[in-house]
C-alpha cells in the first residue's frame, strides 16, 4: 500500500513539473471602485501585454462592473466579447493585435482598459480614435503608448 501511494505521488509530481501542453498563460485584471493609486473606476491592469493563447480573467473585484471589448477596437478576425456584470468573464486571446475594453457602466468615467496580443499593432490607431465618452477618451490616450514596447 506504502508502495502504491508513493508511486502515485511520484507520477503526480512528475506531471506537475512538465509544462503545460500550451505554455499559454493566465491573468488576472480587477475592475475596481479604486485602484492602487487612487484613481477611481479603473481595471488593474489596465495595460497587459500577453501571448496568442493565453487567457485573461476579468475580475469584478468591486461589485457594479462587468468588462466587453470596444467592438471598434479588436484585430481583424477577432470575436469581439462581453461579460455580465458581476460576474467574471474569462478570454483566450488567440488573434495578435491590440483590444481595447471597457466597463459599460464607467467607460466614460475613464474604466476603460487595453491588451496587446503578441507585438502585432497594427490596429492600435484604432484604439487611439476610440469613441470613448468623457474621461475614458483621456484613459485611453494614457493607455495607447505603452503598446509596442
Amino acid at each position: 500500500m506504502n508502495r502504491m501511494i508513493a508511486t502515485l505521488a511520484f507520477a503526480a509530481a512528475a506531471a506537475a513539473a512538465l509544462p503545460s501542453e500550451s505554455g499559454a498563460a493566465e491573468y488576472e485584471v480587477r475592475m475596481l471602485n479604486k485602484d492602487s493609486s487612487g484613481r477611481m473606476w479603473q481595471f488593474e491592469p489596465a495595460f497587459l501585454k500577453i501571448a496568442p493563447g493565453d487567457t485573461v480573467t476579468f475580475v469584478p473585484t468591486d461589485k457594479g462592473h462587468n468588462a466587453e471589448t470596444l467592438d471598434a477596437v479588436v484585430p481583424q478576425g477577432a470575436k469581439p466579447w462581453k461579460g455580465k456584470m458581476n460576474k467574471p468573464v474569462q478570454v483566450t486571446y488567440t488573434q495578435e493585435g491590440v483590444y481595447a475594453y471597457k466597463c459599460l457602466p464607467h467607460a466614460a468615467l475613464g474604466m476603460v482598459g487595453i491588451i496587446q496580443v503578441g507585438d502585432n499593432i497594427g490596429n492600435l490607431q484604432a484604439a487611439a480614435d476610440a469613441k470613448v465618452p468623457g474621461k475614458g477618451k483621456a484613459r485611453m490616450a494614457e493607455l495607447v503608448p505603452f503598446a509596442g514596447q
